[in-house]
């Protein structure tokens, strides 16, 4: 009944994302736009910047609070988050040497596989530098993520400032936005959202489990190395296609893992479908509100969600620290 409610609400939201801006459109005009296309720019406000935009919003925000919510229990720390383990970080640096080096001759469907590389390229790194004893460390697992997130960043900017004929083009994905995204963006990017969603929510159960702890779980016959590796899988395909969708989007793999968790409670196989519906209707709410703030300019919803998710941030850690 909740998740209907919740799938209810992001429909209501979406439609009212899409309707409502700088330009002011009824649900008649969303309806003629798609029945009978006359060309009108208001026809093609709606049908190549809104509607993609709210469906890049959803996609992206569902794909985030999955990824984050799968780390906090593969690292045993609730302060997980692809951003702030450098994992989005990661993908964007790849994304833009790969822009430095190739420029407009970039395509879409390579960057994505770029993305991907640069996700799986700053996991490994991470886990490899708190790993001990083949057991992860959350303490050190929070410091190698903030040290690798900020050594990607730096060498981004200073790949900026070198190659400024790439900055334009860098800043597209750097900022974190769904504005100006097109459908197409979204369409290269869905089937490794489809795999990395259905991968999370085939572990679901064994997500339970691993809550355990590791001794626990291989004692009730849980194969960990396994559940660890498909876990990471569906992380970097999470996390990769979002950053290659709309650029470096952080703290929505923070916030909703940790409401849904008050909401509905532990069991993964309501939480995780929970968190997706929650991570679209997060991201979107926040892009419909981030063009209201500054009007007629808009904030980027990265920058919104940076806003919304540093307070948060901060009373998840002392919360942690008093418990």
């Amino acid at each position: 009944m909740g998740l209907t409610a919740g799938a209810v609400f992001l429909l209501v939201l979406a439609v009212a994302s899409v309707l409502l801006g700088e330009h002011l459109f009824g649900l008649g005009d969303l309806w003629t736009s798609y029945r009978h296309f006359d060309g009108s720019n208001e026809q093609l406000i709606l049908r190549t910047t809104r509607v993609p935009r709210v469906l890049v919003a959803a996609a992206v925000g569902a794909s985030l609070a999955v990824a984050g919510a799968v780390m906090q229990v593969l690292t045993r720390n609730p302060l997980a988050s692809p951003s702030i383990f450098g994992i989005n970080a990661g993908a964007s640096l790849f994304i833009v040497i790969g822009l430095v080096l190739y420029g407009s001759a970039l395509t879409m469907n390579t960057m994505i596989w770029i993305a991907f590389a640069g996700a799986l390229f700053v996991s490994v790194c991470v886990y490899a530098m708190a790993m001990r004893d083949s057991w992860f460390e959350p303490v050190k697992l929070t410091l190698a993520g903030a040290a690798m997130g900020a050594f990607a960043s730096s060498i981004t900017s200073g790949l900026i400032l070198i190659n400024k004929q790439s900055l334009d083009a860098a800043l597209f994905w750097m900022i974190g936005s769904v504005s100006g995204r097109k459908l197409d963006h979204l369409l290269s990017v869905a089937p490794y959202m489809a795999i990395g969603l259905g991968l999370a929510f085939l572990l679901a159960g064994s997500l339970n489990i691993m809550m355990l702890g590791e001794e626990s779980a291989r004692g009730l016959g849980q194969r960990v190395t396994l559940v660890r590796l498909l876990s990471s899988l569906a992380v970097v395909l999470l996390a990769g296609s979002s950053v290659a969708a709309a650029g470096p989007i952080a703290f929505v793999g923070l916030i909703v893992p940790h409401l849904c968790r008050a909401l509905i409670g532990q069991d993964h196989r309501w939480l995780l479908p929970c968190c997706a519906l929650s991570g679209a209707v997060l991201l979107v709410a926040a892009d419909l509100a981030a063009r209201f703030v500054l009007m007629p300019k808009e904030v980027p919803v990265g920058i919104a969600m940076a806003m919304l998710g540093v307070p948060f941030l901060i009373h998840a850690a002392r919360r942690k620290a008093n418990d």
